[in-house]
């Protein structure tokens, strides 16, 4: 055997390189259909009836089974085989979106949507587990740059996706483009990953975990999404997000002292994982928050169209593909940490900078620019805290630690958009209160929002501090037959 030979890599191969674009479609189709239908809600509402107030489960429907179940997801990748639980994901999630794509009714859609989440929270934590479980060493830190690139590319390219789509074909289509999409994943699937599927002892599986770990999740994102209609201060919501943290504590409490636990608390050792995964948080709801009150800004103020709106997101998406190959080349020479914090501060300037957008703004002079210093921002922190959430977990554990990274995601996306609406609204209904032009107390709304995003960002840039600072030199340290063993051997 030659020395090329025997220091071959998975990513060095063309089946490696297929592995890999395979599980990042995977992952921006999950991302993307999180913020797809924003822009498509408009037409949403008048084709199928919705009522205002009911127009938001279009949304918060996906993002409530998929962060109410992604740390069932991840475990159950980990546990059962990650190649089947990612062909379940994908299908269930064709089938949903199919059935939202033909949808009647206000609650078909709204179902379809929640099993859309669901699906999607068995794909995403199987995907980016296989990720982390195929490729070692710098071939591991390439291809986690390469992820978290493609995280952010999606959260920029699903609103212009939305807009597209919505005017052109219909709103359907931003639902009935997943099917093909998801077929050619399946197969590829089958194809590239060998079969890894196990039958763990039933004595092993932690239910109680799961019923509370999934309870928990699901009433906290449940209440978060429902508190800007209903009010923070009112009984439900006091009692959701109380009924939330107690279920959860009880989780962390049952998890100490079971032999096989759904979530064994020892990955919490791992240097900077936790930083990690709040940096995410906090980066998210910010980031998230900021999409849903600029396109509204752009539809209710300036009074563009879903497509115009869609379109005006174009450089921001080409910025942070970028941004994002940048970053991953970085990390290499000064580490996650550095990369995680510059991002962060970057993205809070140019939120801060569309924080400050008047009610007679031009795109140019008054959206380009913040829009533009965002992307790099939001490349680099999505490349960084992916790579540094996902280094030193042991493979037994990659399915866990990658739902974990995920569910901060979803969770930091309601929460984001459950505080800063709050803030947005107050502002809002006070200006209206004065003297002022209804397109003057939204834009005054839009800003306090856009503003507190900001500092949400600003936050997370300081909490990226506590963030492992590694540069992908980490050896794997299982052998290196069992580490590639996911990807199927050549024929």
């Amino acid at each position: 055997m030659t020395t090329a030979q025997s220091t071959r890599t998975p990513l060095s191969t063309r089946r490696g390189r297929l592995a890999l674009a395979l599980l990042c479609a995977i992952a921006f189709l999950d991302f993307v259909d999180a913020s797809v239908v924003n822009v498509a809600l408009p037409s949403i509402r008048r084709d199928l009836g919705f009522s205002v107030q009911d127009l938001q489960w279009v949304i918060s429907g996906y993002l409530l089974t998929y962060g109410g179940f992604m740390l069932l997801g991840g475990r159950a990748a980990d546990l059962f085989g990650r190649r089947r639980l990612l062909i379940a994901g994908t299908t269930l999630f064709a089938v949903s979106s199919l059935a939202g794509g033909l949808a009647q009714s206000s609650g078909m859609l709204v179902g379809a949507r929640m099993a859309q989440g669901l699906g999607a929270a068995m794909m995403l934590p199987a995907a980016l587990s296989l990720l982390t479980t195929t490729f070692t060493g710098r071939d591991r830190h390439t291809a986690l740059g390469v992820w978290g690139g493609v995280a952010g590319f999606a959260s920029a390219v699903g609103v212009l996706l939305g807009g597209v789509l919505s005017e052109g074909p219909g709103w359907r289509w931003v639902l009935l483009v997943n099917e093909p999409v998801c077929v050619l994943a399946v197969i590829a699937t089958v194809r590239l990953f060998a079969d890894d599927s196990r039958r763990p002892d039933r004595r092993r599986l932690d239910l109680r975990g799961a019923l509370l770990s999934t309870g928990g999740m699901l009433l906290l994102v449940l209440s978060l999404v429902k508190a800007p209609d209903v009010g923070w201060g009112d009984p439900r919501t006091v009692a959701g997000l109380a009924g939330a943290a107690a279920l959860l504590a009880v989780f962390v409490w049952s998890e100490a002292r079971v032999a096989n636990p759904l979530l064994p608390l020892s990955i919490f050792r791992v240097r900077g994982l936790a930083a990690a995964d709040v940096t995410q948080l906090i980066a998210v709801a910010g980031i998230l928050a900021m999409f849903f009150f600029l396109t509204l800004y752009m539809q209710n103020v300036l009074g563009w169209s879903q497509i115009q709106s869609g379109m005006a997101y174009l450089p921001l998406c080409f910025g942070v593909a970028v941004a994002a190959g940048v970053s991953s080349q970085l990390l290499v020479r000064v580490g996650t940490r550095p990369v995680a914090v510059a991002g962060a501060l970057l993205a809070a300037g140019g939120v801060f900078w569309l924080s400050r957008v008047p009610v007679d703004g031009s795109y140019t002079a008054d959206i380009l620019p913040g829009l533009m210093l965002a992307a790099v921002g939001l490349g680099a922190v999505f490349v960084a805290v992916t790579t540094a959430a996902n280094e030193g977990v042991v493979r037994d554990q990659a399915g866990l630690a990658a739902a974990l990274l995920n569910a901060s995601q979803q969770v930091g996306g309601a929460l984001g958009l459950a505080v800063f609406s709050a803030i947005a609204t107050s502002r809002t209904d006070h200006l209206l209160g004065g003297a002022g032009s209804p397109a003057e107390a939204l834009t005054g709304g839009f800003r306090s929002g856009l503003l507190a995003c900001a500092v949400a960002l600003a936050a997370a840039a300081v909490l990226a501090l506590r963030l492992a600072n590694t540069r992908g030199e980490t050896a794997a340290t299982d052998d290196d037959a069992s580490v590639r063993r996911p990807v199927a051997e050549a024929a």
